[in-house]
């Protein structure tokens, strides 16, 4: 981040973001990736389910120990420089989901035989889930406040349990299915009752929050509930009015206190979230705005189509770590999915069923 506090070492591999790219990279046939992955996966993880790390070296290192380099005055005076990153030790829920849903889409895309080591993994995660998807976390944005019930992380907790779930009834693998089945619907009812404001008609970043977070609109692409529930619609609505900033979606309020994510406030649009507002603009049958925004987007791009992780409205500039794969899987699943809705039948990831290799045309 340019001037600022909020600036870390992203030389690694994060858990999530290799899941969000190779679902982008499986959408659109590309299976080969998804076997390499796998085995770079069961690599990495190997060991004690509860300690599975959110982020990685490249070659499966991991210890990461974050410090400053005072005496490097960064780029544009981004300081602190900072070698490692500390949030290699925070607990981040949702990247059990993450995980558990790209090795259930990997299985159908590349049509492995059920019983490989993947299941195994899966297994042991979901043994680790019947009681560890309580826990408050971290969340998606690696927050440096105190940790929360966050609603993003519970329902990617349900997507790891769905997935595990479907491995089951759709492919015949080993598993407590009356088990996982009830603890399914346990966690929806829990974060529809504990992480729903009815007065509002919203989501919540986290229980008994009255905050928004843009991770929210996740709720309608994993499959929790569809776009067109008066839930997902009241929750795009708020952060509609809450957190779009000249056209783009924050991704939640920064207070100065950092109450949140103890960190000092402001930072550009996150343009991640600006396309997940375009999938739900997609999906919800508003297909007009979402191609306007989409193409806002597109507009953003430098001279070799590369985007930033943020845009900043008011100098009118990319801002934050570049380029991003965190932007750049987003504008491609945003471009199937408004694709899909052009053609009449939006669908999200989760309801897509393509052979591998059939991509748009």
């Amino acid at each position: 981040m340019i001037g600022g506090v909020r600036n870390w070492d992203y030389r690694y591999c994060w858990l999530r973001d290799a899941t969000i790219t190779l679902l982008a990279l499986l959408d659109a046939g590309f299976t080969s990736e998804a076997t390499a992955w796998r085995e770079w996966l069961l690599r990495a993880v190997a060991g004690d389910p509860s300690q599975v790390q959110i982020m990685y070296g490249v070659g499966g290192e991991r210890r990461l120990p974050e410090y400053e380099v005072p005496w490097l005055p960064g780029y544009e005076g981004s300081a602190p420089v900072r070698v490692g990153n500390g949030a290699v030790d925070q607990f981040q829920l949702d990247v059990y989901g993450e995980v558990l849903d790209a090795l259930h889409v990997a299985r159908m895309a590349t049509d492995v035989d059920g019983h490989d080591d993947s299941w195994a993994l899966q297994s042991k995660l979901m043994e680790f889930l019947e009681t560890g998807w309580r826990k408050p976390d971290e969340g998606i944005w690696e927050v440096r406040g105190p940790r929360r019930d966050f609603v993003h992380s519970k329902v990617m907790a349900w997507v790891a349990v769905d997935r595990a779930v479907k491995g089951i009834t759709e492919w015949g693998l080993p598993g407590p299915l009356d088990r996982w089945t009830a603890l399914r619907t346990e966690i929806h009812n829990e974060v529809c009752a504990r992480g729903f404001d009815p007065a509002r008609n919203t989501f919540t970043q986290f229980y008994g929050s009255t905050e928004l977070d843009a991770a929210l609109l996740n709720i309608p692409l994993v499959g929790f509930l569809p776009a067109t529930d008066p839930r997902a619609v009241g929750t795009v609505a708020a952060i509609e009015r809450e957190l779009v900033q000249d056209g783009f979606v924050l991704r939640y309020p920064t207070a100065e206190d950092g109450a949140v994510d103890g960190l000092p406030a402001g930072e550009g649009a996150f343009l991640a979230c600006t396309f997940w507002l375009a999938d739900n603009y997609a999906l919800s049958g508003r297909v007009r705005e979402a191609q306007e925004l989409f193409e806002r987007l597109l507009a953003l791009r430098n001279d070799v189509g590369l985007l930033a992780e943020e845009y900043d409205p008011a100098l009118g500039r990319l801002v934050g770590n570049f380029p991003q794969a965190f932007s750049h899987v987003p504008l491609v699943n945003t471009a199937r999915t408004l694709t899909d809705a052009l053609r009449g039948r939006p669908r999200s990831r989760t309801d897509r069923a393509y052979p591998p290799g059939h991509f748009f045309g």
